[in-house]
C-alpha cells in the first residue's frame, strides 16, 4: 500500500533513517563489543541491555525502510482544495457545540494530532476526503460519534514543528 506524505516527512524520515543505519547502530555495535569484554555473558547486564537496543534500532531501521520504499510524495499546493484532499485545512463547525476545528491531512508519519495535524488514515480524515464545504460528515471517534460541518477547505502552509 502506497504511502502518501509530504517531501518534509518523507525527508524527516530519510535522516532518521540514515543516522540510525550511520550512528546509531556502529554505536551500539561498539557497547556490545565493551560488554562482551566485561565477561559472562549470561549475568552482563551491560550485553543485555546493548543488544536490546540493538534490536530496538534493527526494527525502527525495517520499519522505516519499509515506510520509505512504500512512500509517494505529494505537494499539496498543487491540489484545488475545493474538496477535501491530502494536504488540505479543514475547518470544521462541530454541530453539537457551534465549536470551530481546523486539522490539515497528512501522511502518517507526520501526523499530530495536538498540533491540528491528522493521518490520511485516521477514521476523520476518511470520513472528509472528497467532501465539500457545506457537507456533513458523521464520523465515529474513540470519544463517541461526533457531526461536524465543513466551513472552509483551503490549502495553508504546514507547520510541522
Amino acid at each position: 500500500m502506497k504511502e502518501p506524505m509530504t517531501k518534509y516527512g518523507y525527508e524527516k524520515l530519510s535522516k532518521e533513517l540514515e543516522y540510525l543505519k550511520t550512528v546509531a547502530r556502529p554505536e551500539v555495535a561498539k557497547e556490545i563489543d565493551a560488554a562482551r569484554e566485561l565477561g559472562d555473558l549470561k549475568e552482563n547486564a551491560e550485553y543485555h541491555a546493548a543488544r536490546e537496543k540493538q534490536a530496538h534500532i534493527e526494527r525502527r531501521i525495517a520499519e522505516l525502510s519499509d515506510i520509505l520504499s512504500r512512500a509517494v510524495v505529494v505537494d499539496p499546493t498543487e491540489h484545488a482544495h475545493n474538496r477535501v484532499a491530502f494536504g488540505s485545512t479543514v475547518y470544521l463547525i462541530d454541530l453539537d457545540s457551534d465549536e470551530e476545528i481546523k486539522y490539515t491531512i497528512v501522511g502518517g508519519p507526520e501526523a499530530n494530532p495536538e498540533k491540528g495535524l491528522i493521518s490520511y488514515n485516521s477514521p476523520l480524515a476518511k470520513a472528509l476526503i472528497g467532501k465539500e464545504v457545506g457537507d456533513e460528515v458523521e464520523v465515529n471517534l474513540p470519544g463517541g460519534e461526533k457531526v461536524y460541518e465543513i466551513d472552509k477547505i483551503c490549502y495553508e502552509d504546514i507547520c510541522f514543528t
